[in-house]
């Protein structure tokens, strides 16, 4: 199942410039991730990088990766209140959705939304 996901035009210059990168320095790469290591890139499997790379990353410039997609999800309900938008977003349940949602917008605690 396919997942779209609208960029910002700051993320989707990000992301353009690492699949340039990623070409230049990989150009005959068949892993179909977007991420990838020298090791991954390399590799006919297809392997996507570790969880491990992930958050080593983050830990070289002091952010926890966890921390970073919760307040990205708490920013993104500060501007809809859409329960069902952060579920196509970030996979969420609905209860975990309708959760943020309340914490971000207190006065739906006794509107349609509330659990």
């Amino acid at each position: 199942m396919d997942h779209v996901i609208y960029l910002d035009a700051f993320t989707l210059r990000l992301a353009t410039a690492w699949e340039l990168q990623r070409h230049r320095r990989w150009p005959d790469s068949s892993n179909p991730y977007f991420f990838v290591t020298r090791n991954t890139a390399v590799d006919d499997s297809g392997p996507p990088i570790s969880a491990g790379v992930v958050q080593l990353l983050f830990q070289r410039v002091g952010l926890p990766a966890g921390r970073l997609r919760v307040d990205r999800i708490v920013d993104e309900e500060r501007h809809s209140a859409d329960p069902v938008r952060l579920m196509e977003l970030f996979g969420l349940s609905n209860l975990s959705a309708t959760g943020y949602v309340l914490s971000a917008h207190p006065d739906k605690k006794n509107g349609p939304i509330a659990p």
